[in-house]
């Protein structure tokens, strides 16, 4: 009798939603699956599960039964984890989530290094400027672009860059120049529409904090379309260096008002809080960590 191989089908039934679900899940056989189950109800003396012929629901002792089983079978899989990653392998799925315009930029060159490196490894990697909750939707590791990491979650930073107001030469000179925050408001801007502060832009100045809202032209969810956009000479934007610094550098973009700077960020690798980080997780902050310690954005 296996106590463990009871409680992980049973807790990849309830994962699941149904025996078949398990069953594929498990690439086991749906009797087994219900054999393991109906085993572990009768050892126990109690209902874990209601069926009917449309849903499983938990009972309340299966509600009880069930958050004990993840969480003997989490600290099985993080015994397992800190003996392997003495071998330095990893091995298993690996769901990483990125931002868009940073993701395709500069991580999507090293993903191929890193398959190469560990060959037993899953990338699943999901390219959103959202906000994901890493526990709720399953990641392993989260590269977020922020001015600080949430608390509730542990990593390292990658790398730094900072907001930049910028436009084209062409729309400056049809335009005019502006020379402080507050002229923004006579100006065509292309809105990031994900910017935590809104319409409202903030700056560091001479004189302290300057906060200025702008009524945008353009609102988009993606900062390279604000960059194309404002490449197009269709307005002023504020973006970071990471995505626009090329522009700046070959002049194609000019930064405006170097006096009031723009917020600075940091690129951080984000974790759930765990007592031993998997080697796979690990493995791929090291990774990241050297590819990106001689890269950053700031000017």
């Amino acid at each position: 009798m296996d106590r463990f191989q009871e409680m992980s089908v049973f807790a990849a039934v309830v994962d699941a939603g149904s025996f078949v679900g398990a069953s594929d899940a498990l690439e086991m056989s749906k009797p087994a699956v219900s054999r393991h189950v109906a085993e572990l109800e009768a050892r126990l003396g109690v209902r874990l599960l209601h069926r009917t012929t449309r849903r499983l629901s938990l009972t309340e002792e299966g509600e009880v039964f069930y958050a004990r089983c993840k969480e003997l079978l989490g600290e099985l899989e993080e015994a397992e984890a800190e003996i392997t990653s003495r071998t330095g392998k990893a091995s298993g799925q690996l769901k990483v989530s990125a931002p868009v315009s940073f993701g395709l930029l500069h991580l999507a060159p090293l993903w191929a290094g890193f398959m190469a490196r560990h060959p037993d490894v899953v990338l699943d990697v999901t390219l959103s400027d959202r906000m994901v909750d890493l526990v709720e939707e399953g990641f392993d590791l989260a590269v977020r672009v922020a001015r600080l990491p949430s608390s509730s979650l542990v990593g390292r930073k990658l790398s730094s860059t900072r907001s930049v107001l910028c436009a084209s030469p062409k729309y400056l000179k049809a335009h005019g120049t502006p020379t402080h925050p507050a002229e923004l408001a006579r100006h065509t801007v292309i809105a990031y529409s994900l910017l935590s502060t809104g319409d409202t832009w903030s700056f560091e100045g001479p004189e302290g904090t300057v906060a200025v809202k702008v009524e945008p032209r353009m609102r988009t969810n993606s900062g390279d379309t604000c960059r194309a956009a404002a490449l197009g000479h269709q307005g002023i934007i504020i973006q970071p260096t990471f995505l626009v610094g090329d522009d700046l550098r070959s002049g194609a973009l000019v930064e405006l008002m170097p006096q009031y700077r723009g917020v600075e960020l940091g690129v951080y690798a984000l974790y759930p809080t765990r007592k031993h980080v998997l080697p796979k997780v690990r493995l791929l902050v090291d990774y990241l960590v050297a590819a990106l310690k001689k890269k950053s954005w700031p000017d």
